[in-house]
């Protein structure tokens, strides 16, 4: 079992910046890779970013492409996500998330935190 939560939402106006973290407790070694998803009222959940866990490639979404950054601190099991140039249409609720594979598509996922909400005013 890992598990997952996460910290760092809030409500920001459009254009600015929030970093959200998550911390990862219990069976790390099963660790491949972290990331977020996020889910906006009405829409489905979608992927945002991922990270390995040994190996730190990234992979971000396009629809936040330039302006998301995802890293990480092994030594504090923590996956961070720092978003700037926030849009409104990037508010939702965010979900950390862990995966024994190599790719980090929904239904692979192992764990999901709790979520974190980010809203963005215009």
């Amino acid at each position: 079992q890992v598990q997952l939560v996460e910290s760092g939402g809030g409500l920001v106006q459009a254009g600015g910046s929030l970093r959200l973290s998550c911390a990862a407790s219990g069976s790390i070694f099963s660790i491949n890779a972290m990331g977020w998803y996020r889910q906006a009222p009405g829409k489905e959940r979608e992927f945002v970013a991922s990270i390995s866990w040994r190996g730190g490639s990234t992979y971000i979404a396009d629809a936040v492409k330039g302006r998301f950054i995802i890293s990480r601190d092994n030594a504090k099991n923590k996956v961070y996500l720092q978003m700037n140039s926030l849009k409104p249409e990037d508010t939702a609720v965010y979900y950390c998330v862990t995966t024994r594979s190599v790719t980090m598509r929904k239904d692979l996922v192992d764990y999901w935190g709790q979520g974190t909400q980010v809203t963005v005013s215009s």
